[in-house]
């Protein structure tokens, strides 16, 4: 099987390479079926758009249509559920050969998906399951992400996820567990802004610790979103304007880092277009704002 035949000579040249610093796109959003014929008649100022993959995946149909015409005018990415990195059941392969085939096909910029796991015997979840964070995980982790990488024929970006609880088996905190992913398997990283006030909300950590403690050049996307607040404990929604504490955490992050290609993200209780143009339009500003007062560039 495909899994059992990776070159180590390739996992080792991709763990040591030099990462690259992909292209810096701007701004972007989701693409949503509710914009659809809005984006292809308005062209709005929007700098790239990104998709979820399992959504394009079958041949023909409306979303591929309205995809191949939004793609003539704007970059697309790549934003994967399904690819269970953390899992224990066997990769995919007809999958991956999908998304490959797909991200050829509208020439993605990049391809990405979740450091988490989503089924078991057999079963999709429909959710993205934290991992613990020992080291048998990082192995098992990096070794799946070489076959993938490898599969693929390119570097993958992979995204933190927001949890709502602990593991006993876990060894060392997410964010040192994340790095030490990246740095072993020459992936990306999504970073997900939002995730992390999530969880350092959830989980009572620093937040500033974690965007901290991560490789720079390895950070490649962000994403803002909205959540919902539940007193006790937040839930990653994606149905809620970004909250004041998410857009200083990411202004903190471009201080640190530089520039780096920002995507909001609605899935669920989708305004119009320009309400979320809107709010793309403020990242704008805060990242300008930041850029103008940078804390430290790390390199």
């Amino acid at each position: 099987m495909y899994e059992h035949a990776i070159s180590k000579s390739y996992a080792i040249s991709m763990s040591k390479a030099m990462i690259n610093k992909l292209p810096f796109l701007g701004f972007g959003l989701g693409l949503r079926t509710d914009h659809y014929q809005e984006v292809l008649e308005t062209k709005p100022d929007i700098d790239w758009f990104e998709i979820i993959t399992e959504n394009y995946l079958v041949p023909g149909g409306k979303p591929l249509h309205y995809l191949e015409r939004v793609r003539e005018h704007y970059p697309v990415v790549m934003h994967g559920v399904a690819m269970s990195i953390g899992g224990s059941e066997t990769l995919d392969f007809t999958y991956l050969e999908h998304v490959k085939s797909l991200a050829n096909n509208i020439e993605a910029k990049w391809i990405s998906d979740h450091l988490c796991w989503t089924s078991f015997g057999g079963h999709n979840s429909h959710d993205l399951l934290p991992l613990p964070y020992s080291a048998e995980a990082l192995d098992h982790v990096v070794n799946r992400i070489n076959i993938i990488q490898d599969y693929l024929g390119r570097q993958i970006l992979v995204e933190n996820v927001s949890s709502y609880v602990d593991f006993v088996d876990s060894e060392i905190p997410e964010w040192e567990f994340l790095s030490l992913v990246a740095k072993k398997s020459g992936c990306y990283l999504l970073l997900d802004i939002n995730n992390v006030y999530v969880s350092a909300y959830n989980h009572h950590f620093d937040p500033i610790e974690y965007i901290d403690s991560l490789p720079a050049a390895h950070i490649q996307q962000i994403h803002l979103a909205g959540h919902t607040n539940c007193g006790t404990h937040i839930i990653d929604t994606h149905d809620q304007s970004i909250i004041d504490e998410v857009w200083d955490l990411y202004a903190y992050t471009i201080k640190r880092y530089g520039e780096i290609s920002t995507m909001i993200e609605r899935d669920d209780n989708i305004p119009p277009l320009n309400d979320l143009k809107a709010e793309l339009d403020f990242a704008r500003h805060c990242f300008e704002q930041a850029l103008q007062s940078e804390l430290e560039i790390v390199v």
